[in-house]
């Protein structure tokens, strides 16, 4: 069996990157402590209870799937927007976008009895369309221990630049053992899946996931936090959630008002009271970005 490479919270971000490059994943070990953990734990518990299992094998019959957590949890909007996670979506994203966006924010509890989930890349939220380029990055942060008996992540190292129907062999399929706060990290791309959970105890991992600012997000955040949430939102989380223009021209609207009592086609800030209705796309920079070297656009 494959070990994935476990590394400090404190990394440099070139140490890791050389490990995600080369594996498609990693664990960052102790990122918040065990307490913090707990406590994370039972200010999602009531949420979490509350949710009824999958309805197929791959959502998962035993396994509850809670969302919304930017709007529910102050806890979870600080591990979004956690600066060493960040570091590593600029490496993985900023390549291919002008800014990423939130994919989802998911507290997954896999309890007992559960069967692994299919192996799969998360990329095919897309489908297969997508070539060349890595969408996503993806964050799975323990907030139980992680152990191979309650369900830890299978991952098969270095499977970036397998074909899509290549099948892992078990020999390949590596498991995300790890003590509760640490996070494993990876992209997209990889092969993974649930684990079983043959133990008598329940393994919460709570997903958190960063995609390119151009593309359809898994998990609607303009359902799940709407504005009169968003608002009360630091600006940052506002904008990494959807509350900003992806691109000069990805991202505007027009509030449906009756005619001449609203503005014409502004930015998503003014949803939040954050822009002052004149008629805009994205900024002037946004717009030499989407242009250059591009005669005639």
């Amino acid at each position: 069996m494959p070990s994935l490479t476990h590394l400090p919270a404190d990394t440099p971000i070139d140490d890791i990157m050389a490990v995600l490059d080369r594996d498609g994943a990693l664990i960052l070990d102790n990122v918040i402590s065990p307490a913090e953990a707990d406590a994370f734990r039972e200010e999602l518990r009531p949420y979490v209870e509350a949710t009824s299992p999958g309805r197929d094998g791959f959502t998962g019959r035993k396994t509850t799937r809670t969302g919304a957590l930017v709007a529910r949890s102050k806890t979870a909007r600080a591990a979004v927007l956690d600066t060493r996670i960040r570091a590593i979506c600029d490496k993985v994203l900023l390549p291919n976008c002008e800014r990423y966006q939130l994919h989802l924010t998911q507290l997954i509890r896999i309890m007992p009895g559960e069967p692994a989930q299919p192996i799969h890349r998360d990329r095919w939220a897309w489908g297969r369309y997508l070539k060349g380029i890595e969408p996503q990055l993806n964050t799975i942060w323990a907030l139980t221990d992680f152990t191979e008996a309650n369900g830890a992540t299978q991952v098969i190292p270095g499977s970036i630049d397998w074909p899509d129907k290549r099948v892992a062999e078990p020999a390949e399929i590596g498991r995300a053992v790890m003590q509760r706060g640490s996070v494993l990290i990876y992209t997209g791309t990889v092969f993974h899946s649930g684990g079983a959970n043959v133990s008598d105890e329940d393994r919460w991992g709570l997903n958190i996931t960063y995609t390119l600012g151009w593309l359809r997000q898994e998990e609607n955040q303009y359902l799940s936090c709407p504005p009169e949430i968003a608002r009360t939102l630091d600006p940052e989380l506002q904008g990494l959630i959807g509350y900003a223009m992806g691109s000069y021209a990805l991202g505007y609207y027009t509030p449906p008002l009756p005619a001449g009592e609203g503005p014409e086609i502004v930015p998503p800030e003014f949803a939040l009271g954050r822009a002052d209705g004149a008629p805009s796309m994205g900024t002037a920079q946004m717009r030499e970005a989407v242009t250059a070297d591009k005669p005639g656009a």
